[in-house]
């Protein structure tokens, strides 16, 4: 009977991993600011219809940006953790 052997990966981990956790991290961001363009907490989406284009652009920019960075530092951390 074949005892089971831990899987072992073919290769460096890195950019590939890291390259998923920011997609889901930009991912994110865009849900939120979707949502929070449709629901209109705090007169966001009123702000952004003043602002024209360049301010919905850059709000969208910001946080889907903010949230990329956020999850492929936090999958950094998940894959050292994970190796040791």
């Amino acid at each position: 009977m074949r005892t089971k052997e831990p899987v072992r990966r073919k290769g460096p981990p890195g950019p590939r991993e890291l390259a998923h956790h920011a997609a889901m991290g930009v991912a994110m961001g865009l849900g939120l600011a979707l949502l929070l363009s449709v629901t209109d907490p705090s007169g966001i989406a009123t702000l952004l219809g003043h602002g024209g284009r360049q301010a919905i652009a850059v709000f969208v920019a910001a946080l889907a940006l903010t949230f990329g960075t956020g999850a492929a530092l936090s999958g950094a951390l998940f894959i050292m953790a994970e190796e040791r």
